[in-house]
């Protein structure tokens, strides 16, 4: 039995669920994040909901962060030097042939991390098959040293040709480093990927010293103040690709984290599917995670995440584990503008946590999400989480210029134009983890959560022709229910290319085994899965198999489904062995819940009713207000459900009834 609290770092709220064990109670508290200094809104969050004793009980704290992920948008990282295989200085430049946005003319790429003059050379080569067909010259490494020293170089990414077969010469590099007296953190290319592609794993590399600067200090002050409140359990922090990292891993795979934030609702998306499926008749759901600077979306087929193994942020490709999650600038935060045609647009820009939409009366005066829904009573009067006065006038002022350059008539039409064109966004990043897929959205469940999904649900249903949207328990704290639900996770790769044939199995089998020994969690469960192509193409397809098991008819029978699956066609080309992968998983205890307890207390206005916009009657009408523990039998829209961390809206021709999970379900009575 392990208590365990999670802390979600958002670009406007901080959110945190504890669950104990002892008693079973999920307790949850919301509090502004502080951009300047995240620990502090973190910090705050836990001595809102966290008593001492009971902070001294939790075994596990698990953070989910987007300080690598600002370091990276914000170009705020270590100096770093780069020391490569001579010939291959321009790596990060020269990049791949192709463009981010072939019909942009002005398209230009981001600039390296990395200046041309902290790119050095060494004198080394190693093969493709890990033979050494040039030693390295040490000479060259201790001049690169002396250049670092010079330019006051924090960090140092060393990416050696072929490495992933031979490490060698990196280790090697590495010494010679720290006997000319470099001090600062190194990362080693081998460490960080064991796949081939030269421009990819350099820019992995390169991208984990980079933020390695930040997030080591960030972690361990945060470590330090939680131990001085009396916490004496472990410090973990989620990985972009699912699970969570010890914080030694973390600080020195930060690369690993960079999305560790939005996977968290994900994740929670998917046990939630998988424990409800059954008894709702969902088989696939998609993620609504809306919070106040973005909209993150995944799809969940048969409770599972879509894995990728390769990703990419601001441009630069990362190789590691990652959670299909796509996120646009449509969040409660995000400003309405008009554009310099006339024409009403609104993010991806956001007016954050300071000074946060005009309504929140901190200082704010451009017109936001937030404010249009509060002016169209999409969101209760008073007090939200967080300690925040709503201020109706103000979101009304804020709205009041845009109708003038739009030529839209009056605030209300406004209001209701800012909240369709944030609907239509999300509905359009829906679409492109499903319909980009083949799978058809209206044959999924919406599952609304963030502070603002739950009032966006219906609306998402109409633009995708959805008939069921699920609010999940605590669902303005949803994503820190994923938190709570992690287990710890770690993953390895190494690039094999070779036919699949019956003499690859036990290759595979041993190399696998060499990942696993690496990883060093022998208490973990163990999942393989590689990377297969048919001879001949480039791109590949990641499958899992069972190599003591598994025979080539077996594993070609499950790429040849994934195949078609994906392309709608199958071909008899013989396959190709591309990459192994190895996964170890340790869940940290049975007894979390999988769908956390239905919320408790005050939530925002308590009974009544008030004044709300029907977007399908296009009108006005005074519509009730229901505590969500209050909620009986099936209720028909329009209506408000409030709760202390979220809000559902229910349109006109939409019911909603609480399941016996606590979860609420909106289901459509009639089509428009």
């Amino acid at each position: 039995m392990t208590t365990v609290i999670g802390v979600d770092v958002g670009g406007t709220f901080t959110d945190l669920v504890l669950h104990d064990a002892a008693t079973g109670e999920i307790r949850v508290a919301k509090r502004p994040t502080t951009p300047a200094a995240p620990e502090r809104g973190v910090l705050a969050a836990v001595d809102a909901a966290v008593p001492p004793d009971l902070l001294a009980r939790c075994r596990h704290f698990v953070h989910g962060t987007t300080v690598g992920l600002n370091a990276l948008l914000e170009r705020r990282g270590a100096t770093v030097g780069l020391i490569t295989t001579a010939g291959f200085r321009d790596v990060l430049e020269i990049r791949r042939g192709d463009r981010d946005d072939p019909y942009d003319l002005f398209w230009t790429p981001p600039p390296p991390l990395v200046p041309r003059r902290l790119r050095l050379e060494v004198t080394e080569r190693v093969a493709a098959d890990g033979s050494v067909v040039r030693d390295l010259e040490p000479e060259d490494v201790l001049r690169a040293a002396e250049v670092f020293a010079a330019e006051g170089v924090d960090a140092v990414a060393i990416v050696l040709v072929n490495s992933y077969a031979n490490a060698a010469h990196e280790t090697r590099a590495a010494e010679l480093l720290a006997r000319a007296g470099f001090a600062g953190p190194v990362s080693l290319s081998h460490e960080v990927s064991g796949e081939y592609r030269e421009y990819e794993r350099t820019c992995t590399t390169v991208v984990d010293a980079f933020v390695r600067h930040r997030m080591g200090p960030y972690l361990h002050d945060l470590d330090r103040e939680l131990r001085t409140r009396g916490f004496a359990g472990d410090l973990l922090v989620t990985r972009s690709g699912g699970g969570a990292l010890t914080l030694a891993e973390a600080a020195a795979r930060p690369f690993e984290t960079i999305l560790s934030g939005p996977v968290a609702g994900a994740a929670a998306t998917a046990r939630l599917a998988a424990s409800l499926g059954p008894s709702l008749g969902i088989g696939t759901a998609v993620a609504a995670d809306v919070g106040g600077t973005s909209f993150d979306t995944a799809l969940v087929e048969d409770g599972r995440l879509p894995l990728l193994y390769q990703g990419e942020v601001v441009g630069l490709p990362l190789q590691s584990p990652w959670v299909d999650v796509r996120s646009v600038g449509a969040g409660g935060g995000s400003v309405a503008y008009a554009d310099a045609g006339g024409l009403l647009r609104v993010g991806p820009r956001s007016a954050g946590a300071d000074p946060g939409p005009a309504c929140y009366g901190r200082g704010g005066t451009e017109p936001t999400v937030t404010d249009a829904a509060l002016h169209l009573g999409m969101i209760p009067r008073g007090h939200i989480s967080g300690g925040i006065e709503l201020s109706e006038d103000a979101a009304a002022r804020a709205l009041a210029p845009l109708a003038g350059p739009t030529g839209i008539d009056g605030v209300d039409a406004v209001a209701v134009g800012v909240i369709r064109i944030a609907a239509a966004h999300m509905a359009q990043a829906v679409r492109g983890v499903t319909v980009e897929r083949g799978v058809d959205p209206r044959g999924a469940a919406v599952v609304a959560f963030g502070g603002a999904g739950p009032v966006f649900g219906c609306l998402l249903a109409d633009e995708l022709d959805v008939d069921v949207v699920v609010v999940p328990p605590n669902a303005g704290n949803f994503s820190a229910v994923g938190l709570v639900q992690a287990d710890v996770v770690r993953s390895a790769a190494r690039t094999l290319v070779r036919p699949l044939d019956d003499a690859a199995l036990p290759v595979i089998e041993r190399l696998a085994e060499t990942l696993f020994e690496r990883l060093a969690q022998p208490e973990a469960v163990r999942e393989v899965d590689l990377d297969l192509r048919h001879r001949g193409q480039e791109h590949t397809l990641t499958i899992p198999v069972r190599p003591a098991e598994d025979d080539v008819a077996a594993v070609s029978a499950r790429f040849s489904e994934a195949y078609h699956r994906a392309f709608g066609h199958t071909l008899p080309d013989p396959l190709e062995v591309v990459t192994v992968r190895a996964t170890s998983r340790v869940v940290l205890s049975d007894a979390r819940p999988l769908v956390p307890a239905p919320p408790s207390g005050e939530g925002g206005a308590g009974r009544g009713t008030t004044r709300l916009w029907s977007f399908r009657r296009e009108s006005f009408a005074e519509a009730p207000v229901v505590r969500r523990e209050d909620l009986r039998g099936v209720t028909e829209g329009p209506l408000l459900v409030v709760e202390p961390t979220a809000t559902t809206y229910v349109d006109a021709g939409f019911a909603v009834e609480t399941h016996e999970s606590g979860s609420l379900v909106i289901t459509r009575k009639d089509r428009r």
